[in-house]
């Protein structure tokens, strides 16, 4: 049984909080009422207890949780700014068990009250948990992982990517390690390119103070989808634990780069005009509010990268993310190459088989060339599919179980975060400096007409060819 544990929530009356974190923990204390959980709330908010345990129960309800638990019963809510020293001492003092702080607040103030905390002594064993993006830049993520590590061990720092909590990201790792027919193919001989998609049909939003300054590239592909390409990636680690298994996906990420170091021609952008979502309709994104059309922020990203190993030596692997798009569309696809030979005789034609895994509704599907019904020469396409579940947990409730058990296994090591920075740097130099256009794609739409869909043949049609988010492939 763990330890006794008070989780303070900085942010605690944010959007972060309500929306995502209480629920989570609602869930996680139903499934699993031995916990021994103290929960405190901080923010900027003048609020009282009684309204932090109105919000508190609220998010509880939304998952089914005890409105009358003893966690809701005895949670407590401190107006604090958390950047000021004098605050986070009071805040820390009188702390029941292991302490676990959760910054859900944007990454500066983040930054701003891990530096207020330098000065202050911490519990022994206390955990510090940050949501992602970490940093600005590679260098503000090497000076933030130098302040966190003057406070607390590596193993205590849990750098929050809920993507890494998915279920259906976890499933990968069973299928690839625990299956013969699949891990013996896990490789550029027989792989051709590997897709990561998290298509939105969302639009702003209201996010415009924290995605205008962000934009697809950082929100979404440098902090999430890049972790997805490691977990793709990896060589096989010994074991799944903390150490073993990060140090797998630290290595893939070292490796990876943008395509043949071209940042012009490896990555794409592009921008919503004003258009209709699911028959509602929605603005230009420069109209929305709060957005400054100066930044030239854009709301669809795509790079392609490879990842410089003997076993993925010219497999392009393309990320891609965006917002206000015709459907929602978050997938793994792995595109195996077609066979070498395929006897005379036989009809239709024979493509690479792919394997896909489909975030949100979960499942696995694996396309293979069969013979048809009819007529047993005729080659036809059919797919297998396995519907994986939504996992025992929320994403977030699997962030959380970690944060509270003090197990970082499925937290992003220092080093994977600013190696994420790296690889992303050279676009967003590209696209500052104007080498790379802003496209626009009607929201709505698939996005920008002159890009070639991913579906196609993949994005690369062979080594050393252009991928397909090169200039020559736009004009």
């Amino acid at each position: 049984m763990p330890d006794e544990t008070t989780l303070l929530i900085l942010g605690g009356s944010g959007d972060l909080s309500s929306r995502l974190l209480l629920p989570a923990l609602g869930q996680l204390l139903a499934r699993e009422p031995w916990r021994r959980v103290h929960l405190r709330g901080a923010g900027m908010d003048d609020w009282d207890d009684e309204r932090w345990r109105e919000v508190v129960t609220k998010a509880f309800a939304t998952v089914g949780a005890d409105s009358g638990s003893e966690v809701i019963v005895s949670t407590s809510y401190q107006q604090a700014d958390i950047t000021n020293p004098d605050d986070l001492r009071r805040l820390i003092a009188d702390i029941p068990g292991r302490l676990a702080l959760y910054f859900a607040v944007p990454p500066a103030i983040a930054a701003r009250a891990c530096e207020a905390l330098a000065g202050i002594p911490l519990p022994e064993g206390t955990v510090l948990a940050l949501e992602k993006p970490f940093g600005v830049d590679e260098a503000s993520a090497r000076e933030l992982n130098a302040t966190l590590l003057g406070l607390v061990p590596e193993n205590q720092v849990y750098r929050v990517d809920h993507f890494l909590g998915r279920s259906t990201v976890l499933n990968l790792l069973g299928v690839r390690f625990a299956n013969r027919v699949l891990e013996a193919v896990w490789s550029a001989e027989d792989i051709e390119s590997v897709v990561i998609r998290y298509d939105e049909m969302l639009a702003l939003e209201g996010r415009a103070g924290y995605y205008d300054r962000a934009g697809a590239l950082v929100d979404m592909i440098q902090s999430h989808l890049l972790q997805v390409l490691a977990f793709v990636a990896m060589e096989p680690p010994a074991s799944l634990d903390e150490v073993d298994l990060r140090a797998a996906t630290s290595a893939a990420l070292r490796a990876t780069a943008l395509w043949q170091d071209d940042p012009v021609r490896s990555s794409r952008r592009a921008v919503y005009t004003a258009g209709t979502v699911a028959g509602e309709d929605v603005p230009s994104y420069v109209e929305e509010d709060g957005v400054d059309p100066s930044r030239h922020t854009e709301t669809l990203a795509e790079l392609t990268c490879e990842v410089r190993t003997a076993r993925w030596k010219g497999v392009p692997f393309t990320l891609r993310s965006g917002k206000a798009l015709t459907a929602r569309d978050a997938e793994i696809v792995v595109r195996f190459r077609a066979v070498r030979h395929v006897p005379a005789g036989f009809a239709g034609e024979a493509p690479g088989s792919v394997l896909r895994f489909t975030l949100g509704p979960d499942r696995m599907s694996l396309e293979l060339n069969m013979n048809g019904a009819d007529d047993p020469f005729q080659l036809e396409k059919a797919v297998m599919t396995a519907e994986l579940g939504e996992g025992a947990l929320k994403a977030y409730g699997e962030v959380l179980s970690g944060v509270l058990d003090g197990d970082a296994t499925l937290s992003v090591r220092a080093d994977a975060a600013e190696e994420c920075w790296r690889i992303v740097q050279p676009a967003l130099d590209a696209w500052r400096s104007g080498s790379v256009p802003l496209d626009e794609y009607p929201a709505g739409s698939t996005g920008p007409a002159s890009w070639p869909a991913l579906d196609d043949d993949g994005p690369v049609a062979a080594e050393g060819a252009e991928p397909a988010g090169s200039q020559a492939a736009s004009a």
